[in-house]
C-alpha cells in the first residue's frame, strides 16, 4: 500500500529541485547535478567534524587540547552556499522539503558506517522557542534519517529546560557559558550508544553540552550529527 501511495504521490506531485527548479532525482527534491555541487565536508576533524584542508584521521588540535564531549562526529557539509540556503530555508521559513532533502542527504554520509546507534535525540528547543517557531527543524530532519537508517528516533528523552539567549552573536566561551544547564535528560541512557542531531554545528557547544548530560546520565557513547559544520 505504502508503495502505491508513493507512487501516486510522485505522479501528482513530482520531486522538482529546491535549487534549481529541474526535475528531482532518486526520489527527492533536489536533481543530480545540484547534489553533485553541494559542498561535501570530506575532509575533516573525525571527533568534531571541522573542516580541514586535507585528508587526517588525527583529531583537529582544539580537540587534541580539548577534547569534546562526544566521541565523534559526521557532518556532511560545510556550512555554505547552497546548504546554507536549504537550512535557512527550513528554520526560518518553514520550507519542510528542504528538511526532507538534508535529511535523506545526511542519512546517505551515515549509511556508508557499519556501527549504528540505538537511538536518535534531535537537539531540543526550549517550549518557549518552539511555540514561536512552530517547529523543530532538527527533528525534521531527523525524522528523514530515522526512517531511513532504522534508527529510532528519541523525542522525550532530553528537554531543553532553561531559554538561552541565540547563539548567533556571541563567541565560542559565550556561547559554552549560555548552554550550561540548559538541558535536563528524563528518558534512561545507561550503556547505550546515542546519536545527537542538530542541523548546523557551528561550535560544537550545543551538541557539547548535550552530550554532557548524556554522558553523566550513563551513555557509552555518544555521536554528533549535523547536516552542516562551520
Amino acid at each position: 500500500m505504502n508503495s502505491w501511495l508513493g507512487i501516486i504521490q510522485d505522479w501528482l506531485y513530482p520531486p522538482t529541485c529546491l535549487l534549481c527548479g529541474d526535475p528531482g532525482a532518486d526520489g527527492r527534491d533536489l536533481c543530480r547535478d545540484c547534489a553533485l555541487d553541494l559542498p561535501y565536508n570530506r575532509w575533516c576533524c573525525p571527533r568534531c567534524g571541522l573542516p580541514l584542508g586535507s585528508e587526517s584521521a588525527r583529531e583537529c588540535g582544539a580537540c587534541q587540547r580539548q577534547p569534546p564531549q562526544f566521541d565523534a562526529s559526521v557532518a556532511a557539509f560545510r556550512y555554505e552556499e547552497p546548504v546554507r540556503h536549504l537550512i535557512q530555508g527550513l528554520k526560518f521559513h518553514a520550507r519542510y522539503p528542504a528538511g526532507r532533502v538534508l535529511g535523506s542527504l545526511l542519512a546517505d554520509r551515515l549509511a556508508q558506517r557499519d556501527e549504528r546507534p540505538q537511538c536518535l535525540i534531535p537537539v531540543p528547543l526550549h517550549p518557549a522557542r518552539y511555540r514561536s517557531r512552530g517547529f523543530n527543524q532538527s527533528i525534521e530532519i531527523a525524522r528523514e534519517v530515522s526512517a531511513r537508517l532504522g534508527v529510532p528516533l528519541d523525542l522525550g528523552g532530553c528537554v531543553r529546560v532553561r531559554a538561552t539567549l541565540p547563539q548567533t552573536e556571541l563567541s565560542a566561551a559565550e556561547r559554552a557559558r549560555n548552554l550550561r544547564n540548559a538541558f535536563k535528560v528524563l528518558g534512561d541512557y545507561r550503556g547505550l550508544d546515542v546519536a545527537v542531531l542538530d542541523d548546523v554545528m557551528t561550535t560544537g557547544a550545543t551538541m557539547n553540552e548535550l552530550a554532557r548530560v548524556l554522558r553523566k546520565a550513563g551513555a557509552r557513547r555518544i555521536e554528533a550529527w549535523a547536516c552542516a559544520r562551520a
